[in-house]
């Protein structure tokens, strides 16, 4: 690999561009750039719901990251890539899907990278998942760092492990001398979030008093403006072949529910499940219903079950010491995630 870089790289003369630029991660970071009065190019699908750039004065370029052209052309003329786009899934998907989250995840940010590197692109900032972190088995709640490797030997499932793979692509790239920066995104809160995001679903399911029930447990969450200005950071300070990590906190999914719930106005809770039951009975469950389903992706997965209850802490100690990256107000995040909900229709007062 490349000898890792602290310099910062001289401002960009030319474009910027976005891939997954309509995404919770993408739309959120496009603003963050033309706020700043960089030149945004981004790349988007034409069949894909891209609300999140409409009425932005960006430059669309449409294309699909599984085509080595239309990617070519998104990057000419950039001097900075910024890589957001991925199929994100915390499903058990069926085979088909199988095969386009690793086609997406590890193809498309190949194409990406070479492209990046044939154009003589000056760095790309990967976002990648915390979820390539690894853990300490014998700890599993000790807080993870970017240098401890991913560990294989659990139920992870398969979004997961094409995450892995898409950095194995960002570093090979940086191996071959491309400028290469990793930010790693943990679980996403606060507005732009137009799809929605699973997260974001179930908290508009629980406006809406169709959340019965929960699996008690927590996540690292990072608000949309703190992992926006940590790409940003990534790119203008990081260094070369590094990850970092970015997380505003730590949030128990009873807490997230009542800053929702604040908003709302209601004291109404879901019903709290026993984790050890429901990772039985979806050891019970998950083989036999792939079985009789094989073309509808699983919910209740023994992989869903375990990430959710694992309750992992991540150390932002890199971010904040080599980038100068400084956690947000998260329920501020929340805050505005629920009135973006209310703005787009998706949740009625």
């Amino acid at each position: 690999m490349t000898t890792p870089q602290s310099s910062v790289p001289a401002p960009p003369n030319g474009k910027t561009l976005v891939t997954g630029a309509s995404g919770h991660v993408g739309a959120s970071l496009v603003r963050h750039l033309l706020a700043a009065g960089e030149d945004v190019r981004v790349l988007v699908h034409p069949r894909h719901n891209n609300r999140g750039i409409e009425g932005l004065p960006v430059e669309r370029i449409e294309g699909d990251l599984l085509d080595a052209d239309s990617v070519a052309r998104a990057v000419k003329g950039c001097t900075r890539v910024y890589h957001t786009a991925a199929k994100v899934s915390v499903l058990s998907p069926t085979e088909p899907q199988m095969r386009e989250l690793w086609q997406i995840n590890v193809l498309g940010t190949r194409h990406v990278l070479r492209a990046a590197q044939r154009a003589g692109v000056a760095r790309v900032v990967h976002t990648s998942s915390f979820s390539t972190i690894g853990f300490d088995p014998d700890d599993p709640q000790k807080p993870c760092h970017e240098d401890m490797p991913f560990y294989p030997f659990v139920e992870w499932m398969p979004y997961s492990r094409t995450k892995v793979l898409a950095e194995h692509e960002a570093l090979q790239a940086c191996a071959d001398g491309l400028d290469v920066v990793i930010a790693v995104s943990t679980g996403v809160v606060g507005p732009y979030d137009y799809l929605p995001s699973r997260t974001g679903k179930a908290m508009i399911d629980f406006s809406r008093g169709k959340l019965r029930a929960i699996i008690p447990g927590g996540y690292e969450a990072v608000t949309t403006e703190d992992l926006a200005r940590g790409h940003v950071l990534a790119m203008e300070r990081g260094r070369t072949g590094q990850r970092y990590i970015f997380s505003t906190r730590y949030v128990t999914m009873d807490e997230m529910l009542a800053l929702f719930a604040e908003q709302i106005g209601t004291d109404r809770r879901p019903i709290a499940l026993s984790p050890r039951l429901m990772s039985a009975v979806a050891r019970t469950i998950s083989k036999p219903m792939a079985k009789l389903f094989p073309n509808v992706p699983q919910h209740l997965t023994p992989g869903a079950v375990f990430v959710l209850t694992m309750q992992r802490r991540a150390d932002t100690t890199r971010a904040q010491q080599e980038l100068g990256f400084v956690p947000g107000d998260l329920p501020a995040a929340v805050r505005a995630w629920y009135r973006f909900f209310v703005d787009e229709g998706m949740i009625t007062r």
